[in-house]
Parts: structure tokens; C-alpha cells; sequence
């Protein structure tokens, strides 16, 4: 609006908390004009300024990877021969954790729980055309029976707050069950790019781990589902 059309009553008010003759004060119509100008030029200046970070916020993922490149877990407690990388270390355990996988039914329980198996994993896939995700999502148990949730290979399309879910439901295709009674957050993601570790907590039963899922957590908006399967 215009300044020529604000009200007259306050072009021409005296507010009681700035006394006549006091530093600063209007003298005239025109001062209050310019007062009032520069007090709407201020805030327009704030509004602007939030807006351009919210802004900022929501969009500037989309444009930016965040990779992250984290070792298998139980392969950093491990001490490295001399003849081996860190690398064909973390190689061998994973081959490890297959194997055992494998033939853990025929094995007595007190043999399962001195290795590191994994329990369950699945791929990854796009929540829509815009959401995408890929790589898998593994659990594995540990002989102390921490579980950790691995992904490997993983990407997903970026976004803000993005957060790492395990829902009981192993035929979640939609997110609708991502507030339901059973969902768990485990974390915020660390990246939307590459491998990274996640400790699922010691009280979350096994039976449980129906489908991971990355979950945009203001907007409530899923952007990738693995559905969890016995190896």
C-alpha cells in the first residue's frame, strides 16, 4: 500500500512510550513517513531473510550429495595382519558374516553367537518417480548380541532431515505404517550417498524388522523401502 494512503490518525499518532522533544522524535508528517518507511523496509529485510534460509533449507539438498564411506562394524575392532589392508579386512568379515548365515540353522545356538551373522537384508526401491533409492540394507548380529543395520552400495534421493526408520510391517510399500505402533527411529541419515553403519536398539525384538525405511521427517514424506528377508 501505498504511504500517500496510510491512515492519517497514523501519519499523525505520537506514541506514548517516545515523549514529545525526545531525541529522535518526528517533528513533522513528513518524518513520520520516513520513520514508518524504514520500520517496513526493516522487517521486509527479516521476512526476506527467513525466507531466503527455508528456502535454502529445503532445496539446496537436492543439488548436494552427502557421502559418507563407513567401515563394516566388525571389522574395526579387528586387529590388521601385516599382509592385509584395512579394506580386504573389512572384505573377509562380510564374506564371513555370508557364510555363517547360511548354515545358522545347523548350528548349535552357543556356535551362533560367536560370530557376527547376518539375520536379514533387502534392496532397496524408489517410493515414487521423484523419491529414489537403491543398494541394500543388511542386519547382523553380533557375538555380544548388538544388532547393527548396514547399508552398502546405498543412495537415495537427498533431502532435509532425512531419518532412518524400521517398521514391523515386511509388506510396506506406501509409508503408511511409519507412525504406527512397532516403528522405531534409529537415526538421522548420515548420508544419502554411500555405506554407513546404524545400532538398532538391544530392545527392538528380531521379530520385528519387517522394512527399512528413509523418511523425511518435517514433511512426512517416505523416500525409499527395503523390505527385509531371511538370507
Amino acid at each position: 500500500m501505498p504511504l500517500a494512503r496510510l491512515p492519517q490518525r497514523l501519519l499523525n499518532s505520537r506514541v506514548s512510550c517516545w515523549p514529545a522533544g525526545s531525541p529522535g522524535y518526528p517533528a513533522s508528517e513528513a518524518e513520520v513517513k520516513i520513520t514508518v518507511k524504514r520500520a517496513l523496509i526493516a522487517l521486509g529485510v527479516v521476512v526476506l531473510g527467513v525466507g531466503a534460509y527455508i528456502a535454502w533449507w529445503l532445496i539446496t539438498p537436492l543439488f548436494v550429495d552427502t557421502v559418507v564411506e563407513e567401515e563394516f562394524p566388525f571389522a574395526a575392532a579387528a586387529e590388521v595382519p601385516a599382509d592385509m589392508t584395512r579394506v580386504e579386512v573389512e572384505a573377509t568379515m562380510e564374506a564371513i558374516a555370508e557364510v555363517d548365515s547360511e548354515v545358522a540353522e545347523a548350528m548349535p545356538q552357543e556356535m551362533e553367537t560367536a560370530g557376527v551373522v547376518k539375520l536379514l537384508s533387502g534392496d532397496f526401491r524408489d517410493a515414487d518417480r521423484f523419491h529414489r533409492g537403491e543398494g541394500a540394507a543388511s542386519v547382523y548380529l553380533s557375538g555380544d548380541g548388538t544388532l547393527i543395520l548396514r547399508l552398502e552400495d546405498f543412495r537415495v534421493t537427498n533431502g532435509p532431515d532425512l531419518r532412518v526408520l524400521i517398521v514391523p510391517s515386511s509388506n510396506q510399500d506406501d509409508g503408511s505404517e511409519v507412525t504406527t505402533e512397532g516403528s522405531v527411529e534409529i537415526g538421522r541419515l548420515k548420508g544419502n550417498v554411500g555405506n554407513q553403519n546404524y545400532e538398532i536398539p538391544p530392545d527392538y525384538p528380531q521379530d520385528g524388522l519387517g522394512s527399512i525405511i528413509i523418511y523425511c521427517k518435517p514433511f512426512r514424506v517416505v523416500f525409499a523401502i527395503a523390505t527385509l528377508t531371511a538370507p
